[in-house]
């Protein structure tokens, strides 16, 4: 369980991606207007951990772009019915400002009035797939307001990124994670929607062996490797990616929400010893064939 007041780590960063790494997609980078950007760094300096950059939306996209990054998968969730649409709009227009270098996700509150509506509104803006996340949105992945954001997805050829790993939880949620959570669950979504690309955030911590076979066996799954690489969290196994499905497996950080240096994870790859290979797996090529850029 994700304690209160985790420390922030004063490592070094780096002024660029180091040069012996091949060209990097951060599939995982979190945009909100100022003011819930400002309620959600408050949540987190009394729930979680002070973020270390705290930063504004075309900020955090200079800042990325300007030390090599070379695309961004740009993501957001409305934390309550009534909100989604305004920030699908705010988004697009933020993704216009970067036509080939963002990829922007929609967002949408499962189960609120018109919800089907509000996703296809938002695809015809331009965006690229859906993003949820069950802790904040405490949503029931098998449920029929969840098949119905599936349903059009995969009608519209348009991914799914959601949070539905069991961690980090914390008692600030309104709903227990551990109840709403696990790798059986997202199994019934893989089966019942195999057209529909999703991908399960942080390795899918804290059942990272469970996500790791689900990825061998359903062609229609991926996971991003954000935060589980940093040392930051007690993770019981060791993460050896290159014993993974490499070709499903997306490198992504959390920016700016993190609280250690933006390139420790990608210090982390280049320290690794995996072949140059699947370093361009992870870094790129599977995020470029899950989101349909390559």
């Amino acid at each position: 369980m994700l304690k209160p007041n985790l420390p922030i780590i004063n490592d070094p960063e780096g002024s660029a991606v180091p040069s012996e790494l091949p060209e990097v997609i951060d599939a995982h980078v979190h945009i909100f207007p100022h003011g819930i950007f400002s309620a959600i760094w408050e949540w987190f300096d009394e729930y979680a951990w002070e973020i270390r950059y705290k930063l504004r939306t075309s900020q955090i996209f200079e800042f990325l772009l300007s030390r090599g990054i070379k695309h961004i998968v740009a993501l957001q969730y409305a934390h309550k019915p009534g909100i989604a649409d305004k920030l699908n709009m705010y988004m697009a227009a933020k993704c216009r400002e970067y036509p080939d270098q963002i990829t922007g996700m929609a967002t949408v509150f499962p189960g609120e009035n018109n919800a089907g509506g509000i996703l296809k509104e938002a695809f015809a803006l331009g965006l690229g797939g859906l993003k949820l996340h069950a802790h904040v949105q405490c949503f029931d992945m098998n449920s029929d307001d969840m098949n119905l954001l599936y349903g059009i997805c995969r009608s519209n050829e348009k991914p799914v990124i959601m949070h539905v790993g069991r961690e980090p939880k914390s008692t600030a949620y309104l709903c227990d994670p551990y109840k709403i959570c696990s790798a059986e669950k997202l199994e019934r979504v893989l089966k019942n929607f195999p057209g529909l690309k999703i991908c399960v955030p942080h390795l899918g911590f804290d059942e990272i062996s469970a996500y790791k076979k689900l990825i061998e066996k359903y062609d229609n799954l991926w996971l991003d490797t954000t935060m589980i690489l940093a040392g930051y969290f007690p993770i019981k196994e060791k993460i050896k990616l290159d014993r993974y499905r490499i070709e499903r497996i997306m490198y992504g950080t959390d920016f700016p929400n993190i609280p250690y240096a933006w390139d420790r994870e990608l210090k982390w790859l280049g320290a690794s010893g995996l072949p140059e290979e699947k370093l361009e797996w992870i870094l790129g090529k599977s995020a470029g064939i899950f989101l349909g850029l390559c």
